[in-house]
């Protein structure tokens, strides 16, 4: 029975809101001797069983300034009735490394997410903390409650006759970007939003972006919107050219509003040039749920690097050793992922493949089922999997080289053949080494960008894996033979960032699978989005097997499936190796 104040007994509890945090800095320690440092923020958050900080996201890097607004935010569930321990940290980025370890520590600062939502339209000024003698400068945390829009918003801007900032007059144009603020309870404002650089020009044409309406107004269309514009420096000292106040509504208008830039500061009020909406497009978002909800199915395929270089599987120093009281580091990154992805698999019936071993009729192979049955390589669950892996470890000779393409190339050829966003293909690749065929590899990898797949690389071992963060697009497109991906794919981690020492391995196994597994809901997103396709209402599901979905906008017709364990063979060909 209901009772006042929303309780209901015999009910889960849900969150009370959505908050996003925003971040920046003020006189950030300098850690650079010729430059200004170039500070990212990371922000944790406090797991209540392991009790250890947990990484929940960073922001962008923002080159040589000590007093950073970062256009990045972090959206968490809050919960008033849990103590929900944040912790912030601000690095200055020495490289395009992934590893904190490899950039300068500023200083971080621990608190709870009430602390930060009990100012009353406000902010939170700390002290950043660190072994540094002297002041690491303060930190400003900000929180606002999200409404539950998915307005998504899509725009195009351009400028014209903009001042010209440049030192040498006539001989030299400036570099424009546009700066987006939202404004705040207090009058302030906050970065959502930042433009690419368009170089030596006074008439610039911003490419299109794409920005959630709830980041700009939070749902109110006639909240304050600044937009400024600057000339790009190198030395992060940005010349400030002019700014406008607007709102969503004005923005959104169908008449391709155009403001007039001025410094309200200055008297004169002289303008500095136009900025003009050359178009906006506002449509609903559709998240991975409304997908996952509208019966799109998650295919998971393993694929286990047997090469020599792991280890005779008889020594228990081999990382292909079987220790019956603890999963090998093969196993455990085998069950971590696998267990998550396995709930979205109706069937439970996984294809597992190995690759670098010599086969009992001595040929090399890099494409082998797992249970040796090439034309039904599905194995029933993680366990069935485990199953399968460690019987071939008696049947093989590990061998080698290490070679990803044709596994690569194995499931993107099912990937293909359903390209109406019924289903997605997710691989996990387990390996020890690196990649002896990386340009093949990347150019597989540079063809599969347009399927319905993802590439989740697991390096297990201590070996040097420095030259898999090419094939992870993070910081840069990955490209092969003069074409770049469509999409990131690929992501990759090394296990040892998880595991601790004498630590509990199921706590490690969580860790990894957190990580790997963060960035599946946005390749999804990017696929469906790339080729127009919706999320079925979720009342479709009930024919949803018996009437296949219409081909997606600019992809091919999908092409029969190859049928499943348990599936009618009514329509050929069996799965092929």
């Amino acid at each position: 029975m209901a009772t006042p104040g929303g309780f209901q007994a015999g009910t889960a509890a849900v969150p009370s809101s959505q908050v996003e945090i925003s971040v920046s800095c003020r006189n950030l320690r300098d850690m650079d001797y010729f430059s200004k440092s170039d500070p990212l923020c990371v922000m944790y958050s406090l797991d209540i069983k392991s009790q250890r900080f947990l990484e929940y996201g960073r922001t962008e890097m923002i080159q040589d300034n000590l007093n950073p607004e970062f256009a990045k935010k972090f959206v968490i569930n809050y919960f008033f009735e849990e103590a929900q321990k944040l912790k912030f940290e601000i690095y200055d980025v020495d490289s395009t490394s992934q590893n904190l370890s490899n950039h300068d520590f500023i200083g971080s600062v621990e608190l709870t997410l009430g602390e930060i939502v009990g100012v009353p339209g406000g902010a939170v000024v700390k002290k950043l903390r660190s072994s540094h003698p002297g002041d690491s400068g303060d930190i400003i945390l900000r929180a606002e409650e999200l409404t539950s829009s998915k307005e998504i918003a899509t725009f195009h801007f351009k400028g014209s006759q903009l001042a010209q900032k440049n030192w040498w007059g006539l001989f030299g144009k400036s570099d424009p970007f546009l700066t987006f603020y939202r404004a705040n309870e207090d009058n302030s404002y906050t970065v959502v939003h930042r433009t690419e650089v368009i170089k030596n020009t006074l008439n610039p044409n911003w490419k299109t972006f794409v920005i959630l309406v709830r980041n700009l107004c939070n749902g109110d269309y006639d909240r304050s919107i600044k937009v400024e514009c600057h000339d790009w420096n190198a030395s992060g000292n940005h010349e400030y050219i002019g700014e406008f106040i607007t709102n969503m509504r004005e923005l959104s208008s169908s008449q391709s509003p155009v403001f007039e830039l001025t410094d309200p500061k200055s008297r004169k009020k002289k303008s500095s040039g136009k900025v003009q909406v050359l178009s906006c497009q506002i449509e609903q978002q559709q998240s991975f749920l409304d997908f996952i909800k509208g019966g799109m199915q998650m295919n998971f395929t393993v694929a286990i690097d047997f090469t020599a270089s792991n280890g005779n599987p008889q020594n228990p120093t081999s990382l292909h050793y079987y220790n019956p009281y603890q999963l090998n580091q093969y196993a455990a990154a085998l069950s971590a992922v696998g267990e998550i992805i396995q709930d979205y698999d109706s069937d439970k019936m996984f294809p597992a493949l190995g690759f670098g071993a010599r086969m009992p009729d001595g040929s090399v192979s890099h494409e082998f089922a797992l249970n040796f049955q090439p034309q039904n390589p599905y194995c029933a669950g993680i366990d069935g999997i485990l199953a399968a892996y460690y019987h071939s470890l008696n049947c093989v000779q590990l061998y080698g080289p290490t070679n990803f393409a044709p596994v690569i190339n194995h499931v993107a050829r099912f990937a293909a053949a359903v390209r109406d966003g019924s289903e997605f293909f997710v691989l996990l690749i387990i390996t020890d080494g690196i990649i002896t065929d990386m340009p093949q590899t990347k150019s597989a990898i540079v063809s599969a960008s347009t399927l319905p797949l993802s590439i989740i690389i697991v390096g297990v071992g201590d070996a040097d894996f420095t030259a898999m963060d090419i094939l992870d697009g993070d910081d840069q497109r990955l490209s092969a033979n003069g074409k770049y991906a469509e999409r990131d794919i690929v992501q990759f981690v090394p296990f040892r960032n998880f595991l601790s020492g004498g630590g509990s391995m199921h706590v490690s196994q969580a860790f990894l699978a957190k990580e790997v597994l963060a960035e599946v809901p946005d390749q999804v997103l990017s696929y469906m989005k790339r080729y127009n396709i919706k999320a079925r209402p979720p009342a479709a599901n009930q024919n949803a097997a018996l009437a296949p979905a219409p081909a997606p906008q600019g992809a091919p017709a999908a092409a029969p499936a190859f049928p499943r364990p348990g599936a009618p063979m009514e329509r050929p060909p069996p799965y092929q190796m």
